[in-house]
């Protein structure tokens, strides 16, 4: 009966190490897949859903802000020229640019510092019970991520 070792690496030569030394150890190329997996660079979404949750809604803050001030715009245009409504949207309007615009720069502020995505990479070993533990230990000594097996 076969085992499959699946383990994950980044695009590195220690995986071109790890895969020339399992050949060493036996295991012919067709017994080897190598699947490399593409990054998700999709941006998130302006408001965040209760189906959809990623932590990068900008709606938030625009909201608590344009409330606040909107408040303050009712409260305040008691004693102004326009009256109550209109400093209301006015507040409204200010609050909620300011609050989206702020919600914004901070979030992009803290994204910015990216760490470059390397490559990762998976890889797929059929073997038998007998060299298992050599392609553990081949995978293992070449800084493998994670080792699975099914």
């Amino acid at each position: 009966m076969n085992v499959y070792i699946l383990s994950t690496f980044e695009y590195t030569t220690q995986l071109e190490m790890a895969l020339s030394e399992i050949e060493q150890a036996g295991i012919d190329k067709s017994q080897i897949a190598v699947v490399r997996l593409d990054h998700n660079d999709e941006k998130g979404q302006v408001a965040d859903s209760f189906e959809r949750f990623d932590g990068t809604s900008y709606i938030d803050l625009a909201a608590i802000f344009g409330t606040i001030f909107m408040l303050l715009g009712v409260i305040y245009g008691h004693v102004l020229y326009l009256g109550p409504i209109l400093w209301g949207i006015i507040g409204l309007l200010i609050g909620g640019g300011g609050g989206f615009i702020a919600d914004y720069l901070y979030t992009k502020r803290k994204a910015s510092p990216k760490r470059t995505h390397q490559t990762e990479v998976i890889v797929i070993i059929e073997c038998n019970h007998t060299t298992e533990k050599t392609v553990r230990r081949i995978l293992a000594a070449n800084q493998s991520k994670a080792i699975g097996q099914l």
